[in-house]
């Protein structure tokens, strides 16, 4: 077939097709259709599955929230993974958090003040001085003679005071006080006492306001003005330097005296000046007396020279069965 044939035979072929399409009806597409939104398909990816907890974990407690419908034409993407909190704080809705605890600073009580009995009492304490005495006792009726020395060493506002008995039969025993110099007088810090056993001691707590012993004895109040046993000597001295007028014959002066068990109020009652006739020579003295209060307490006679600024040139210590401890001043050493 020639060329010319063909081209007529294509352009009534394609004439014929354009009739019959416009001879065709229209397509109706209905109202609602054009309400229809386009159809969003979404994949989610699967959760990876959570590791199994540990045997000790608390078990993990989902909070649910209200789900929103997604807008129309919006394509989420996947929320990344939650952070994991140590210790999740769960909220009541419509709570506020709850505010973080007030910081309450520690109110420490002012300390209480000692209210001295001689607080408006004149003290003058004696300077550093070493006494000798001659030491006679009498035990179950047998009579003993030993030697004694007192240390009294001031330094600053603090001192040490020392007090050694020894006699050819029985052991050394000593007496040790450490403790500050203030404006009442003498105020022991520690007493200490050591015969033929272990050394006991007393404490004095101040910031406590109680005396310690040693040997699991129980702790006392302490009182303003309190003295051991060997500072209750020196005290006394220091009171009647201080103001000699103050203390006539028949007054009383009551002062808490520690030993290395027990602390309890020790009442002297001045008898007087004396004159007395001793190893160290004559001299006169104030002759103060704590006469036993309950069994098996001591009576102590106490004699303080005012000449020697009252230092104590006399110490008489006798016991309920009789037996007694006189201790006699023989010399004082110089330097």
């Amino acid at each position: 077939m020639t060329a010319r044939p063909l081209l007529a035979l294509t352009v009534l072929v394609l004439g014929a097709h354009a009739l019959l399409l416009r001879a065709a009806p229209a397509v109706v597409v209905p109202d609602s259709a054009q309400h229809l939104r386009p159809l969003v398909i979404r994949t989610f990816a699967p959760e990876s599955a959570a590791p199994p907890p540990t045997p000790q974990a608390p078990p993990v407690v989902a909070a649910i929230a209200s789900v929103e419908a997604p807008a129309p034409n919006v394509v989420r993407r996947p929320s990344a993974a939650p952070r994991t909190l140590s210790s999740p704080r769960i909220v009541s809705p419509g709570a506020q958090p709850p505010a973080p605890p007030e910081r309450v600073a520690a109110v420490t009580p002012p300390a209480k003040a000692h209210s001295s009995a001689q607080r408006a009492t004149k003290v003058a304490v004696a300077d550093s001085m070493r006494l000798r005495y001659r030491v006679d006792v009498r035990v179950r009726g047998i009579p003993l003679q030993g030697e004694g020395l007192l240390v009294w060493r001031r330094e600053g506002d603090g001192y040490e005071a020392q007090l050694e008995v020894s006699s050819p039969i029985y052991p050394k025993r000593t007496q040790r006080s450490t403790g500050r110099i203030t404006a009442d007088g003498i105020a022991p810090t520690r007493f200490s006492d050591k015969g033929r056993g272990s050394e006991e001691a007393a404490h004095f707590e101040r910031d406590k306001d109680i005396v310690s012993f040693s040997g699991n004895h129980p702790e006392a109040p302490l009182q303003a003005g309190a003295q051991d046993r060997l500072t209750v000597i020196l005290q006394l001295g220091a009171l009647l330097a201080g103001e000699p007028a103050r203390y006539p014959q028949g007054a009383t002066i009551t002062i808490q005296t520690a030993g290395t068990r027990d602390a309890e109020p020790w009442s002297f009652t001045v008898e007087g000046e004396e004159d007395l006739t001793l190893p160290g020579g004559k001299v006169t003295a104030v002759k103060l007396q704590r006469n036993p209060r309950k069994e098996f307490d001591q009576k102590v006679e106490l004699w303080l020279a005012p000449g020697m600024a009252y230092a104590p040139v006399r110490v008489r210590l006798t016991q309920p069965n009789g037996d007694w401890v006189d201790q006699q001043w023989s010399s004082t050493d110089r330097g």
